[in-house]
């Protein structure tokens, strides 16, 4: 179907949001980036939206809506033209494996063709040395998928507190608190309640390029 004038900002601030920061905007974001006048006025283009199968939201979860993934291989095919070859994700930034760091964005894209078969995958770049002993150096690139659900002792890209990234093991304890786990033996966990914790992905696989 068909999307209005707005509706297509609508989309695209969402694409733009999500590529910048690594996760979706809230309402109140979309609002003040639009310059829309109500939340409810939000939800109304949330709503059609979804009915129209450009975007989906996960029940109960913040930060949980994703734009359809053929509305971004149409908009990527429409600016970039079609791919000649092998399968391009979005390096969205870099993502600390020492102290959690925001991720910073970056206009670029690697190709992953062995590996990358959906448009729920993207590309980080390691800073730090947290998870060497996991063989994921500084500068090393990780492919990651979207995942709300992880399993103990995936290795993932945690959104902590809201607003910073890190690449860790995850635990869940039985306290309620989740302990990100580096690879490192000079280094301690960072331990933070469940609920301050927001998994971005799991990693699929490691890049090293050898100069």
């Amino acid at each position: 179907m068909a999307l209005t004038p707005r509706q297509k900002e609508v989309v695209d601030f969402l694409v733009e949001y999500t590529e910048r920061n690594g996760y979706s905007p809230s309402f109140e974001e979309i609002a003040a980036g639009l310059q829309l006048a109500s939340l409810a006025t939000v939800h109304k283009h949330i709503t059609a939206l979804e009915q129209k199968g450009y975007l989906k939201r996960r029940y109960n979860e913040s930060r949980s809506i994703e734009v359809s993934p053929e509305y971004r291989a149409a908009e990527h095919a429409r600016v970039h033209g079609p791919e000649s070859g092998g399968m391009s994700v979005p390096l969205l930034g870099r993502i600390a494996a020492g102290l959690p760091v925001e991720s910073v964005s970056a206009p670029e894209t690697l190709n992953f063709a062995d590996f990358a078969g959906s448009a729920e995958t993207y590309a980080l770049q390691v800073r730090g040395d947290s998870m060497i002993e996991d063989h994921i150096c500084s500068g090393d690139y990780v492919l990651v998928e979207r995942a709300p659900i992880v399993r103990d002792g995936e290795i993932v890209v945690a959104l902590v507190g809201g607003a910073e990234t890190t690449l860790k093991r995850f635990y869940k304890q039985t306290d309620g608190m989740v302990r990100l786990q580096p690879a490192n033996a000079a280094m301690e966990p960072i331990l933070v309640p469940g609920e301050s914790v927001e998994l971005q992905g799991r990693v699929l696989a490691v890049l090293r390029k050898y100069k």
